[in-house]
């Protein structure tokens, strides 16, 4: 929510910023799922089965923001953003008593279908998606919050490849960019968590909150 509306402030138009930005996105997915592993916490298969159609999904969204007219693109945007503040706010409860994951039959059919959607709006413009799919991956799939969290990085991982190949064909991305954010956010992503550890979550999502309704304005007006 950060990382996207930043390029389209640096002068990149929203398609290449889009697609720039999914560099990040790839670097950052792949290392939670190497982490996950390195924990010998692995959602696979169902983490292919849902990345796959969620890719096929992803793949639609990619175009669909490859073509969009750029200041349309911006207005959905800064509307999104307001809705994942308001989520941010009023934060879903998850489950969190004993849980029996329903990962095959029917409910795995029916996961396969919805990650489907939520690819499309991945590969369409991703804020917020990690929402979507922690409630869903809980709620539906019925899986603890560490499942679901390994889950959606590598879901996200796998959808990321095509709707990165979708922006590079297309020719929307800029690798100094996407590379010098990428470092960027591998660099902060260590001293905030560290930062978190120690200072708690609640002053970084009000600073968050704050910069996101900024942008969403700037988006929207200017």
């Amino acid at each position: 929510m950060l990382t996207l509306p930043l390029l389209i402030f640096l002068g990149l138009p929203s398609a290449t910023a889009n697609g720039t930005n999914r560099i990040a996105i790839l670097v950052a997915t792949t290392s939670a799922t190497l982490g996950f592993r390195s924990k010998k916490i692995n959602p696979f298969p169902l983490s292919l089965y849902l990345g796959i159609t969620a890719l096929l999904g992803a793949l639609i969204g990619a175009r669909i923001a490859v073509d969009i007219d750029g200041l349309l693109f911006n207005k959905i945007l800064a509307i999104i953003m307001i809705i994942v503040v308001v989520l941010m706010v009023f934060k879903p409860k998850y489950t969190t008593e004993q849980l029996v994951p329903k990962t095959s039959g029917k409910t795995l059919i029916w996961s396969m279908a919805a990650f489907f959607f939520i690819g499309i709006y991945g590969g369409f413009i991703n804020a917020g998606i990690g929402f979507i799919m922690m409630l869903f991956l809980n709620y539906v799939n019925r899986m603890d919050l560490v499942r679901v969290n390994a889950t959606k990085v590598s879901v996200a991982l796998i959808y990321t490849t095509g709707a990165l190949a979708t922006f590079a064909l297309s020719g929307n991305i800029e690798w100094k960019y996407g590379i010098a954010l990428a470092s960027g956010n591998a660099a902060g992503a260590y001293f905030a968590s560290r930062y978190s550890v120690k200072k708690g979550e609640g002053i970084i999502k009000k600073v968050m909150m704050v910069m996101v309704i900024a942008m969403a304005i700037k988006l929207w007006f200017f």
